[in-house]
């Protein structure tokens, strides 16, 4: 979780993030994309874009799982074939780990239908492969194939919130499951690890439970920093320090700066303090035209259905909102309707002069993700000194 003071003034990190989803996260955006559609999903295209990214000094990368939620797929019926094409978040994030330095990479994974310890090792792979660059988008499916493809019911409701805390959970139990020193490689004795600091996670939930410890060791950033939807984990769950940074929308671009100022107001009222990330849709005038005719020209082949506030206009007129928002926000994350025409744009006329205006935070290689966002790496909760407060604070309770 955050360190900050708990406040409602303004305050900034200057962080920005940039959604890499296929042609760009409209889904007809391979329709006016240059990349010719076959080569979208090319390891080549993905090379190129991440480095465009990175050069352009972006300072984090998220990447979407396949498929569109059921409430969105319904509302696409009938109105064309376009979907946003993708691969697995995971597996891109891993191949962009090698290729980039300083770009954070954070997948998206979900937390109903995927088996919580796979996920927590794939995760801390993607965390040695990226030298500690890697953090966790948290999503929940409500999407009935997903839940098909395992053999279970959809979850309803506030199931939904638990089953991805407790996932949540399992994974950061998992992480500290090795202590840092665990692997000793003492070659006079034949012995790799020191099973004493291995530990059981013992996990028990309401659908599953889990033993532990991990299968590889704990992840160069002790614990990779997790991000959610805001209003997705119960406000129980984010005081306990389940998420480290929450994503948050407004119905218009204008009353972003509001809603990040409300959102904040209610978790200091709470007793937590994640950074703040704001999310926003951009439609950017390009190659000599107007973003609204841009949208019109998208929309006609398919209606982009998000529940993000929405920015069309010139880069300016961005970069003057942008400067209003980062104000109250940690960060910014920014979808593309088209990725390679948008993201010349911003990277040619908007960060620049947001970095001009000394808005942004420093981007250095080699840079881990917990560091961007102000988090000192913690102690593993079953090392020595973690395990001997918690037992002292028991003690006084």
């Amino acid at each position: 979780m955050s360190t900050q003071p708990a406040t409602n003034e303004p305050r900034g990190r200057g962080l920005l993030l940039l959604e890499l989803d296929g042609a760009g996260s409209h889904p007809a955006a391979w329709r006016y994309s240059s990349t010719a559609p076959a080569a979208v999903l090319a390891p080549e295209n993905l090379r190129g874009t991440v480095l465009a990214a990175e050069s352009a000094g972006f300072h984090a990368a998220t990447f979407s799982d396949p498929g569109l939620p059921d409430s969105l797929q319904a509302g696409q019926q009938g109105q064309g074939p376009d979907t946003a094409a993708r691969l697995n978040a995971l597996q891109r994030a891993a191949f962009a780990g090698p290729v980039t330095r300083s770009l954070a990479l954070i997948p998206e994974v979900d937390t109903v239908y995927t088996e919580p310890f796979h996920v927590s090792t794939q995760l801390a792979s993607l965390d040695y492969v990226s030298g500690g660059r890697a953090g966790w988008l948290v999503a929940a499916s409500t999407s009935a194939a997903d839940a098909a493809a395992v053999g279970r019911d959809t979850v309803p409701g506030e199931g939904l919130s638990r089953e991805a805390a407790d996932s949540v959970e399992v994974g950061r139990r998992l992480w500290d499951s090795w202590e840092d020193d665990a692997v000793i490689r003492d070659v006079a004795t034949g012995r790799y690890l020191d099973v004493d600091k291995l530990h059981y996670a013992d996990f028990e939930g309401e659908n599953y439970s889990v033993k532990g410890p991990s299968i590889i060791p704990r992840p160069l950033q002790g614990q990779l920093p997790v991000l959610a939807p805001a209003g997705l984990l119960a406000p129980e769950a984010v005081a306990a320090g389940a998420a480290d940074a929450l994503l948050v929308s407004a119905p218009t671009p204008e009353l972003l700066a509001a809603e990040l100022a409300e959102v904040r107001a209610g978790l200091a009222a709470g007793g937590s303090e994640p950074a703040l990330i704001a999310e926003l849709d951009v439609v950017l005038d390009a190659r000599g035209q107007a973003a609204a005719d841009r949208l019109a020209g998208l929309d006609s082949h398919t209606a982009w259905l998000s529940p993000r506030a929405r920015f069309v206009g010139t880069a300016a007129e961005l970069t003057e909102l942008l400067t209003d928002v980062l104000a109250w926000a940690d960060g910014v994350r920014l979808h593309p309707a088209v990725l390679d025409t948008d993201l010349e744009e911003l990277a040619r006329r908007v960060l620049p002069e947001l970095r001009r205006r000394g808005l942004l935070a420093p981007n250095s290689p080699d840079t881990r993700f917990r560091e961007q966002l102000g988090l000192t790496r913690p102690a593993s909760r079953y090392g020595t000194d973690a395990a001997a407060a918690t037992a002292a604070a028991r003690a006084e309770n």
